[in-house]
């Protein structure tokens, strides 16, 4: 039993290494990812961290090229709007069942959460990730589904590599985005609290295509390509800049 479960936790190590370093932008969308200096840098073999990425690639996060390796996944337009499509529904539904039995204390804290999120969207970045994914995530909660609330944290997974993608400080959102939202969610009424949330939804689904532009670009011109030396994948990592 110890033999077995032992390459089971190196790759549960291996998965959690790798996505966390999509997730916070240390690995870019399009970027190659080398088993070999994540199994050195780990001290571990080949076959957990293949293990691991297989895993990441059936979650989206990675895909792969025979002969070519594996690399952040760089989404579509299509992509995009797929998970949104998704995310609508099931956001829309947590916010109406919110709004319809979340606890007073559900409520307070959710104030407090909106506060902070629309604070960081403006100062930093790096903290407004994971605040913003927890401003979801506790609705969800307050919706006292679980099943819904774990989709919802999976969709999030996903969007945090779109997420990465630097924004200009000239972004469109209003300073109150969040807690505008929680305003009306927070109030009660579950088809107001719908449309808020649809709203919500769309709006950020706009943001997002404007700032993965250059990588749509990127996608179409180079789509079955993948730069195995560091120094032309640099070069792509940087191309986005370029092509704004």
């Amino acid at each position: 039993m110890k033999e077995t479960a032992m390459p089971s936790s190196l790759a549960s190590e291996a998965y959690e290494f790798v996505k966390q370093r999509i997730l916070r932008g240390n690995f870019t969308m399009g970027q190659v990812i080398s088993r070999r200096k994540i199994a050195a840098e780990l001290g571990m073999s080949f076959l957990p961290v293949s293990e691991a990425l297989l895993r990441l690639e059936f979650e989206g996060l990675l895909e792969s090229r025979p002969r070519a390796g594996t690399r952040v996944r760089i989404p579509s337009p299509e992509d995009v709007r797929g998970h949104y499509i998704v995310r609508e529904a099931l956001e829309v539904q947590a916010s109406m069942l919110f709004a319809a039995v979340a606890t007073e204390e559900d409520r307070i804290e959710l104030h407090a959460l909106a506060a902070r999120v629309d604070a960081m969207s403006a100062t930093n970045q790096s903290l407004y990730l994971p605040a913003h994914e927890k401003l979801h995530r506790r609705i969800a909660e307050g919706a006292r589904c679980p099943a819904l609330s774990l989709a919802i944290e999976k969709t999030h997974a996903l969007a945090s590599t779109w997420f990465c993608v630097a924004r200009p400080h000239s972004d469109e959102s209003p300073p109150r985005r969040h807690s505008d939202l929680v305003d009306i969610l927070v109030a009660g009424d579950p088809v107001k609290a719908a449309e808020a949330m649809r709203e919500h939804v769309r709006r950020g689904m706009e943001n997002t295509m404007k700032r993965l532009k250059p990588y749509f670009q990127i996608r179409k011109a180079y789509g079955k390509t993948f730069f195995r030396s560091e120094k032309r994948d640099k070069l792509r990592i940087i191309l986005p800049s370029a092509l704004n």
